[in-house]
């Protein structure tokens, strides 16, 4: 890590402040204001018009566009500038107008955002999530506070994450949708209020699972959803039937760790 003094890569109108860590080759553009508690690792593109405050990293090769905001300070009532994170992965690519926002004391104390994820023009992520690898939230996609989102998801443009909500790895959130429960793995959800419509199958062949394991998923799903038996009772079935499976066995962890919470469920 470089000081001020020792940076090349640094725009004469940009602002970093005394403190602040700069790795290896890190460009950092015009007008851009970096905060004296930031840590900017190896080879990170900043374009100009950029603020990165508070105890806010910035993972290897991430890539951050004009006017993002990260690691301001999160909207809830309940802060009081105590010293709070926000960890960006690395290889992330963040555009125009996202934000991100340190996390709480109350909560989880950092908002944490994985390897090579997207979050494109306007997309936001509240105080205390934690969104997993290859995540991708579409323009103006927004995530409340304290949810957690698993790698590979996809938020379409628009949707938007109820607080504290948990949504499973590979699923995919349609455009325009409100998500208010939690949304198992491997699920499409679609709607003004979100609701099931079936697997992420394009997702999934995508990513190169194969047809045995796409043919559990959609044995589990449609148990899951049965009308039979206590939802203990059908996850006991799929794993007596299809637990040795690793794709099954994630949706029967997911589902037991909601406990008694709503899932999105299929439309009628």
């Amino acid at each position: 890590m470089n000081d001020v003094s020792s940076m090349s890569g640094v725009h004469p109108t940009a602002i970093v402040e005394a403190g602040a860590k700069i790795g290896k080759g890190v460009h950092i553009g015009p007008f851009t204001h970096i905060g004296a508690d930031a840590v900017i690792d190896d080879g990170v593109v900043i374009h100009s018009n950029v603020v990165i405050t508070g105890r806010t990293r910035i993972g290897a090769g991430t890539q951050i566009f004009s006017f993002a905001a990260i690691g301001g300070p999160p909207q809830d009532t309940s802060y009081r500038d105590e010293p709070t994170s926000v960890v960006i992965g690395p290889k992330c690519i963040i555009r125009e107008h996202a934000t991100v926002h340190r996390g709480t004391a109350r909560g989880r104390k950092v908002t944490t955002v994985g390897a090579e994820c997207m979050l494109m023009v306007a997309s936001h992520i509240a105080h205390d999530c934690v969104v997993g690898d290859h995540v991708v939230l579409v323009n103006q996609a927004t995530i409340g506070g304290h949810c957690e989102v698993g790698s590979h998801t996809i938020l379409g443009g628009l949707s938007a994450v109820l607080q504290r909500i948990r949504i499973g790895e590979h699923a995919f959130i349609s455009g325009l949708s409100g998500v208010p429960v939690d949304v198992i793995p491997y699920a499409l959800a679609v709607g003004h209020r979100a609701e099931l419509a079936g697997l992420n199958i394009v997702g999934l062949k995508r990513r190169g699972f194969d047809r045995p394991t796409i043919h559990a998923l959609r044995a589990a799903y449609q148990e899951i959803f049965s009308r039979e038996g206590t939802r203990a009772q059908r996850l006991d079935r799929i794993e007596k039937e299809y637990g040795e499976i690793p794709a099954v066995r994630t949706i029967i962890e997911f589902v037991r760790a909601s406990g008694d919470r709503p899932l999105c469920s299929p439309r009628d």
